[in-house]
């Protein structure tokens, strides 16, 4: 039998709403585009600089990711679950490229 993991990554631009949770964690719960609810524990640790990162960076966004556990009564649970907000870049423009004829070129 095939050992199968299923593992998830959820990603957002507004910082989820945490609450205080047992052993100096936070619980975070994220809604998805279909209404279902991920519930996931964090490290107060990591919240804290995601939360500085968010309102250090003009641009950003974010994104949890753990294991998928087990459903709950609204969606599911995100194991071992991870935080991260990272800055968004300005994209450079590109740069236009002009076509040269042969014959404009001086010999």
């Amino acid at each position: 039998m095939t050992e199968v993991k299923s593992e998830i990554t959820l990603k957002f631009n507004e910082l989820p709403e945490a609450t205080p949770a047992p052993n100096k964690k936070v619980e975070l719960l994220l809604t998805d585009q279909n209404g279902v609810v991920f519930t996931a524990l964090i490290n107060a640790k990591s919240w804290r600089k995601a939360e500085a990162d968010a309102t250090a960076f003009s641009d950003w966004g974010g994104s949890i990711s753990g294991k998928l556990g087990q459903r709950t009564v609204n969606g599911f649970e995100v194991v071992d679950a991870g935080i991260k907000v990272f800055e968004k870049k300005a994209k450079e423009p590109k740069e236009e490229v002009t076509a040269v004829s042969s014959e404009a070129m001086p010999v």
